[in-house]
């Protein structure tokens, strides 16, 4: 297949790639290179594959964007690129606009103009959903929980959303569905739940597994933001890569639609994860307290059913078990951490 990978540098990006050349599927990577890290992630995939190639752009910009639809035609494009932390949401509201929904909307328009029939997977988020203050949850010792929904948040859940970031995020995941419909494009979101694994420069701001698990292998403080019993689903980065793949095997099945994807009953609250990297580790971490932050859910657990229904996908790897093979990546890739200055 022809591969284009918009926001391919970056975390996902990263992985969905290197799991496509494997396959010796030709990749394009269209990036802007500007979060810390993806210099460093394009650098590996060139390095290891051949069938990689890189084009500098940014999404912000139409004609950045156009001319890599009129010169190639693809089989799969993944939109992965993103401005991705409600802080950062809130700080500076205008370029994240700019990022997630402006950008999206260049994407799809310029594979409206050159007639693509290409399948985009778009990479939403859970934020769409608000906080769900509409919905019971009950506080136990190191945890909250939905209170009357085991299997947690399904697609039927009303869109609510809450911050910046989920403004952006929400009108892009709606006109990626649009665009479907009205124009006739191959698309599918996927609402996507806490991601984490290798080449994940967490930040704490962003990534918060990964910055947990990076704080614990270099010895650095760790801030929680509320009273650290928040829970979500966590879903390990093999397993969204799973996901992807059989969304493609069903294209034209899952084309319009919106799935949750998320660890569902993987999941952990933050004090929950640090006992356990703490138990793993076998030492200490340091940890102080700060306030909630906007538009914080104290729970968010995916309901994956319609997913599991209609293209047959579910987690397979534990919390502890994804831990466990992120910290040994880590532990094993220091010096990458250094030259990034995350540590």
């Amino acid at each position: 297949m022809n591969i284009l990978i918009i926001g391919g540098a970056g975390f996902i990006g990263c992985n969905i790639a290197e799991f496509y050349a494997q396959k010796n599927d030709n990749i394009i990577v269209f990036d802007n290179l500007s979060r810390k890290g993806s210099y460093l992630n394009l650098s590996y995939l060139q390095g290891e594959y051949e069938n990689v190639r890189y084009v500098h752009g940014d999404i912000r910009n139409y004609y950045d964007i156009l001319p890599v639809f009129q010169e190639q035609t693809f089989d799969v494009v993944f939109h992965m690129a993103a401005q991705v932390a409600v802080t950062t949401s809130v700080a500076s509201p205008r370029e994240d606009f700019e990022i997630n929904a402006f950008g999206t909307f260049n994407v799809l328009e310029a594979m409206r103009e050159v007639n693509s029939t290409a399948f985009l997977i778009y990479a939403s988020t859970n934020k769409v959903y608000g906080e769900m203050l509409n919905i019971e949850v009950e506080e136990t010792d190191n945890r909250y929980q939905y209170k009357g929904l085991p299997q947690g948040i399904s697609e039927d859940n009303p869109l609510d959303f809450h911050s910046p970031y989920g403004c952006s995020k929400g009108a892009a995941d709606q006109y990626v569905i649009d665009y479907s419909r009205i124009y006739g494009l191959n698309t599918v979101v996927f609402r996507q739940s806490c991601i984490y694994g290798y080449r994940q420069f967490g930040i704490e701001d962003q990534g918060w597994v990964a910055w947990f698990t990076i704080a614990a292998a270099f010895g650095k403080k760790i801030t929680i933001y509320g009273d650290g019993k928040q829970i979500r689903d966590v879903l390990f980065i093999d397993d969204l890569v799973e996901a992807y793949d059989l969304a493609i095997k069903n294209r034209k099945f899952v084309n319009g639609k919106a799935y949750n994807i998320g660890g569902g009953h993987f999941q952990m609250s933050l004090l929950e994860l640090l006992a356990f990297l703490e138990k793993f580790t076998g030492h200490k971490i340091a940890i102080d307290f700060s306030d909630w932050r906007p538009g914080d859910q104290k729970v968010y657990v995916s309901n994956n059913t319609k997913a599991g229904r209609e293209f047959k996908w579910e987690p397979r790897t534990s919390v502890e078990d994804g831990v466990r093979k992120l910290y040994d990546w880590v532990n094993a890739n220091k010096e990458i951490f250094k030259k990034v200055g995350i540590i």
